[in-house]
């Protein structure tokens, strides 16, 4: 057992192992906790017939086995058919076992339920996810092995250097050919780029790429290469896009949180941060693209351009690139439509980044570490600036890290922005946290209705600003604040058993969640 910023962490977790304790957000990076072995291709034999005419076709071919990880991205987010489709299959033909390693699970996902109180899912990993039945039954303790929660640049790391070994991945491919040549912004159910796959697609035993528009070949442009694929099934529908919007994708009306975003905005240009060459990464939520909207009316004003915007791209970055306000984008996932269908346009300015590029700390540069301002989302901040994204204070899993602590580690600041009272009457400063996903050490600050508190260990934004006229309070002061606003306190109850194992980006646990009661 060690203390981990406050939180007794086990030194070996059943049903997941030895643990590899955090030791600081920057401790491990740039060292390899195991090199990756170059993939010895073990799929459909060179030359062979990809093509099924349906998933059940695909998977008689495959060597299915009680016990094996198999894979699926999550850019159709709550739009996703296949991953339902193929468990569903796999659980009616009697597998056990079966270790779930999507990179996202959202509320669509509910039917795996059964699947996890039957035995046929007995371990998921995942990066993000949404509130829905799925987290709900793991924190009720319903998943044999505890849940691996990691960060978006933590997975690829994962699969790349061993860690997590893919039997067999399938791939959501809203276009394909017969040779299993893919690209994600064509098709019927176009979602955008497929970032989170590529590892699974090139370290993966097997490979099937599920579509529903099957293009001649060679289906153009290429962004997962046949050579990659063993084998094409052809299905209905892979999906809904409409479900990918999962969330406010414009600005908020509430005058309350543009007041927020206001005062965050006004907060980086006078620390600095708004400048020519500036790059930034906002999520898709109404007070986040609020505060892009602060920074676009003050680059406007300025005359100033910004070199990229990354991430999560939605329709409020491709309108700055078209502006000339931003040199490029740096895409991973697609959160609208129309970010979608600019896309599909093949602007040379809209880049395609694989997960791996976008926040893996083992590899030769992310981009994340190229990122001048992050905006974070988050549940809880504790007066030690620790972040939860993961459980709301009554214990449930809600969420995951995504990209919240690998743009937190890598951006030149971070701040939180949030009314300091949520929904329910929660305040989001706490003692504690309920869970730690994004350690304090990365956090620069948060940004609330009632005043911003500064992270003590950023001395040179605290200088910056102590004559700025901004509201900036210590962080108890906005934890006393909350209490005198009524706020809510929860006290849920915990089991010993640990349901779920929290990774930093570099492999190491920094906390466990255990079973609500």
């Amino acid at each position: 057992m060690k203390n981990i910023l406050g939180r007794e962490v086990p030194d070996f977790i059943e049903g997941y192992g030895s643990v590899k304790h955090y030791e600081g957000a920057f401790a491990r990076a740039g060292k390899p906790s195991k090199r990756a072995e170059v993939r010895i291709p073990k799929g459909a034999a060179p030359g062979g017939r990809k093509l099924c005419e349906n998933l059940g076709e695909a998977l008689d071919k495959l060597p299915l086995r009680d016990g094996m990880t198999v894979s699926f991205h999550h850019h159709l987010r709550n739009g996703d058919f296949v991953t339902n489709m193929v468990m569903e299959e796999i659980g009616k033909r009697g597998y056990k076992d079966i270790h779930v390693a999507a990179s996202g699970l959202f509320a669509c996902h509910g039917p795996l339920v059964p699947l996890i109180e039957d035995g046929t899912i007995t371990q998921i990993s995942v990066s993000t996810f949404g509130a829905g039945p799925v987290p709900q039954a793991i924190s009720a303790g319903k998943l044999k092995k505890p849940v691996i929660l990691r960060s978006h640049g933590g997975r690829p790391r994962a699969i790349e250097n061993g860690e997590m070994h893919i039997d067999i991945a399938f791939i959501a491919s809203p276009s394909c050919d017969e040779m299993g040549n893919i690209n994600g912004s064509q098709g019927k159910s176009a979602c955008g780029c497929l970032s989170y796959s590529y590892a699974d697609a090139e370290f993966a035993d097997y490979v099937v790429a599920v579509t529903d528009t099957l293009v001649p070949y060679p289906n153009t442009p290429v962004e997962i290469s046949q050579n990659l694929v063993d084998y094409v099934a052809v299905v209905d529908a892979i999906g809904d896009p409409a479900g990918i919007a999962s969330g406010a994708t414009k600005v908020t009306e509430d005058p309350a949180k543009l007041a927020v975003a206001e005062t965050a905005a006004e907060l980086l240009d006078r620390a600095g941060y708004i400048r020519q060459g500036m790059s930034f990464q906002t999520g898709a939520g109404g007070i986040s693209l609020a505060v892009a909207a602060g920074i676009r009316k003050r680059m406007l004003r300025d005359g100033i351009s910004g070199s990229f915007g990354s991430g999560g791209i939605h329709g409020y970055f491709t309108r700055m690139l078209e502006e000339g306000l931003l040199r490029a984008l740096w895409d991973v996932q697609c959160f609208d439509l129309e970010a979608i269908e600019h896309l599909a346009r093949h602007d040379p300015r809209h880049l395609i980044m694989s997960g791996s590029l976008y926040g893996n700390p083992e590899n030769k540069g992310c981009v994340v570490n190229n990122l001048d301002i992050m905006i974070l989302g988050g549940f809880e901040v504790d007066t030690d600036f620790n972040l939860n994204v993961i459980t709301g204070s009554n214990g449930v899993i809600m969420s995951a890290s995504g990209g919240n602590e690998d743009c937190a580690a890598g951006s030149k600041i971070s701040l939180v922005v949030s009314s300091l009272m949520k929904k329910g009457g929660r305040c989001i400063i706490r003692e504690k946290v309920t869970t730690i996903t994004t350690p304090g050490d990365t956090v620069d600050g948060i940004v609330t209705d009632k005043g911003i508190a500064i992270n003590p260990r950023r001395a040179d934004l605290v200088e910056k600003l102590k004559d700025s006229g901004l509201p900036i309070v210590d962080i108890h002061e906005l934890l006393r604040m909350g209490d005198e606003l009524g706020a809510v306190k929860d006290h849920p109850e915990f089991g010993e058993r640990i349901v779920g194992v929290v990774e930093y980006r570099d492999g190491t646990v920094i906390d466990v969640v255990h079973q609500v009661l």
